[in-house]
């Protein structure tokens, strides 16, 4: 039904797109347009738990195979975990800092932020570059 490597292509450009708006994000706030700077999160949060929240309903219900071919590959196996070593605590971080950015202490939000930067580079770099898609 589902062909693995074409999932993977969907969640590159998936990632590619929240990092883009990520960076549009920060260009708000360089211009001190902070509402804008929140809208553009808020989208991008959005769009990351839309596309976990129908991965997920792919592996668990629809195609739970369709991972398969990562999994008979030590390499790309490997790859893998690498990159949900980032993904998964950017995927928390997320709505913390989301919520930090509306309701909490601005020091909070930016040590956050720093660290979400971190962890979110990770993700792009390990996702995009380091997973098989072909």
């Amino acid at each position: 039904m589902f062909n693995g490597p074409a999932v993977i292509l969907v969640l590159k450009i998936a990632v590619s797109a929240v990092t883009l708006l990520l960076g549009a994000s920060l260009l708000a706030l360089r211009f001190k347009k902070v509402r804008l700077h929140g809208l553009i999160n808020a989208v991008a949060f959005g769009l990351t738990y839309a596309t976990l929240f129908g991965l997920e309903l792919l592996i668990r219900l629809i195609q739970p195979n369709v991972f398969a071919f990562i999994q008979d590959n030590p390499d790309s196996l490997a790859r893998l975990r690498l990159h949900l070593g980032f993904a998964i605590p950017a995927a928390l971080m997320m709505p913390v800092m989301l919520w930090t950015g509306y309701y909490g202490p601005r020091r909070v939000h930016l040590t956050l932020a720093g660290l979400f930067g971190i962890v979110w580079l990770g993700t792009w770099l390990t996702g995009v570059i380091g997973l098989p898609h072909d």
